[in-house]
């Protein structure tokens, strides 16, 4: 059995498989990414401290309950990015005995809950004021305010909104939008996006509320685009929910990376020959930019315990150059008998070949002369377990169908 441990960075699934990047690379890489979601979401923090507080005067001068709603909405936004920076913060910090794995999936933690507010605060308040405001409607007061302060709104939101679009695009490159905010394993980014849009459409429903209060004389417009905004926010936030829930619960990596993982697995099978089956490759996002890859491989029974270490290492540095967010590499040696009798199924002979260590570090030092096939054969099969070689982190421990 054989694991590997590796620091990297954000998605780069269409880089050259052969291309290699040495630590201060992938490093540079990893930060640039994380980098980017840190800035869309200072950017979005302060431009909706400012539009809440403008938002809350013009409620306070007016009265218009579309107002209060949309005051809210840029409140709860603005803390909704507070606690994303502070899930940020937290899931950079470096593995330790209590967690072996890192803090990065602290980040779709913190993004939960950010959904859980926008639905409950966000949602909640402004459809329950749009109703107050149908049962006793009122004339909205000196309404050329909120047209004022909408204005200003528009202008930020729409900056806000533009830089978190603008990332969003460079990350997701010729990928249709919906197919990649579906798929996006950065919550920050892909919250923000949709508390911009939401904030964004929220703005016009209660300006053509206001509109319908002021110039059409219809007092009830107000309670209802109160009511629409909430049914907007409680819908954006049912998308943050079920995104971050995939993610949260155990997600595998993209399909380019799981595809390009087992090609670069079958390319060593096809090159060397020493592997005689690909028994499994699994995957899971542990973090925006860190991935779990395990795979379990049957190699010929002929094979030096000194070639299974040298096959490894090409694989892992490849693996590696390819996907710096697979952060964490364990492959395990097996016989396919083996895996399928740790798996349920049953074996095809009565005896299993126990798993072979290999290792760039201490393992197999000791039998790198010795063929696979002298290895003692277990006499019941045994589930496969993963150890890690340890490697130091220096950074982040952090497309759903």
């Amino acid at each position: 059995m054989l694991g590997f441990g590796a620091d990297a960075g954000y998605d780069a699934s269409t880089r050259p498989l052969a291309q290699c990047d040495g630590p201060q690379t992938i490093e540079w890489e990893r930060a640039l990414a994380a980098g980017g979601s840190t800035r869309v979401v200072i950017f979005a923090l302060t431009a909706n401290f400012s539009i809440a507080v403008a938002k809350f005067s013009a409620y306070l001068w007016t009265g218009s309950s579309a107002m209060l709603s949309e005051a809210i909405h840029s409140l709860v936004d603005t803390s909704n990015q507070a606690l994303l920076l502070y899930g940020q913060k937290r899931s950079e910090r470096p593995a330790d005995a209590r967690h072996p794995f890192g803090y990065a999936r602290e980040l779709f933690f913190w993004s939960f809950i950010v959904a859980i507010l926008l639905f409950s605060l966000g949602a909640g308040v402004a459809i329950y004021e749009g109703v107050e405001k149908l049962l006793h409607p009122h004339p909205v007061k000196d309404a050329h305010v909120n047209y004022i302060v909408l204005a200003i709104a528009i202008v930020l939101e729409s900056a806000s909104t533009w830089a978190a679009v603008a990332e969003f695009n460079a990350r997701r490159g010729t990928t249709p939008v919906m197919e990649a905010l579906r798929t996006s394993k950065d919550p920050a980014l892909f919250t923000i996006l949709a508390e911009d849009i939401a904030a964004l459409i929220g703005l016009f429903i209660a300006l053509a509320g206001i509109l319908a209060a002021d110039i059409g004389g219809i007092p009830e417009g107000d309670g209802i685009a109160s009511i629409a905004i909430g049914i907007v926010l409680a819908t954006v936030a049912a998308f943050i929910a079920i995104e971050v829930k995939a993610l949260l619960i155990g997600e595998a990596a993209s399909d380019d990376l799981q595809a390009g993982v087992r090609q670069i697995v079958e390319s060593e099978v096809a090159a060397h020959r020493q592997i005689k089956a690909v028994n499994d490759i699994r995957t899971m996002q542990l973090g925006a930019h860190d991935v779990l890859v395990a795979a379990s491989l049957d190699f010929d029974d002929a094979t030096l315990a000194r070639d299974i270490e040298a096959a490894t290492d090409r694989m892992e540095r490849q693996i590696r150059s390819a996907f710096p967010d697979v952060r964490k590499l364990y492959i395990e040696v097996q016989s396919s008998d083996g895996w399928q009798a740790a798996n349920g199924a049953s074996p095809s002979a009565a005896t299993v070949k126990a798993p072979v260590l290999a290792g760039s570090g201490q393992a197999a030092k000791a039998a790198t002369t010795a063929p696979a096939s002298a290895k003692a054969h277990a006499t019941q099969p045994a589930r496969p377990t993963l150890e890690s070689r340890p490697k130091g982190r220096n950074g982040r421990g952090g497309k759903r169908r």
